[in-house]
């Protein structure tokens, strides 16, 4: 009898696997997720396959909002090997109050944004949006675990989908540590 629990439990445990990595084998990769665009389609990341991806939770009340303006810099920059994909999150001292449709407003006005944003999230806590549990949590993305601690904190995806780099909010897009961790 304890044999075939084993066997029901493990047999649950790889269909549990699957379904969070969508059934596209593994949970280790960035390219099983899907999320809701801040225009209203889908921002499907296996289509990003060969490039690298930089992820940031964004805000626009937020004294580093400045650093969509580096972003946009870095995304032109590097269009052809990197996208970048902003979060709006409220999170941090509610400094993204706005709807998706005020935050895109925002972002195209202010500093003419092109690359993918998602829709609004949360990126830590009860609510944490499953992409961002993957990209904090060892046990999903096999690489560490992070803790995002405040507006702006980037996650660089290699070319593969795995996590490779991760830095603080004050590491400017444009900066050196994320321009050498581009070049690896």
């Amino acid at each position: 009898m304890k044999s075939i629990f084993n066997t029901l439990f493990l047999g649950m445990m790889i269909i549990a696997g699957n379904a969070f990595a969508g059934g596209k084998g593994s949970a280790n990769s960035i390219y099983n997720f899907k999320v809701e665009s801040l225009s209203g389609g889908t921002i499907d990341f296996s289509k990003f396959k060969g490039k690298k991806i930089l992820i940031v939770n964004t805000a626009s009340e937020c004294g580093y909002t400045p650093q969509y303006e580096g972003l946009e810099k870095l995304y032109k920059e590097q269009k052809g090997n990197l996208v970048i994909v902003g979060f709006p999150a409220n999170d941090f001292g509610a400094q993204e109050p706005g709807t998706n449709e005020a935050i895109a407003g925002f972002c195209k006005k202010n500093y003419g944004v092109s690359f993918p944003m998602a829709a609004k999230i949360s990126v830590k806590g009860a609510a944490q949006a499953p992409i961002y549990k993957w990209l904090t949590q060892k046990s999903l993305n096999g690489v560490q675990d992070a803790e995002v601690k405040w507006n702006f904190h980037k996650f660089l995806i290699d070319e593969n989908g795995r996590l490779i780099a991760v830095f603080p909010s004050a590491v400017k897009p444009e900066g050196p540590e994320i321009k050498a961790a581009l070049a690896k």
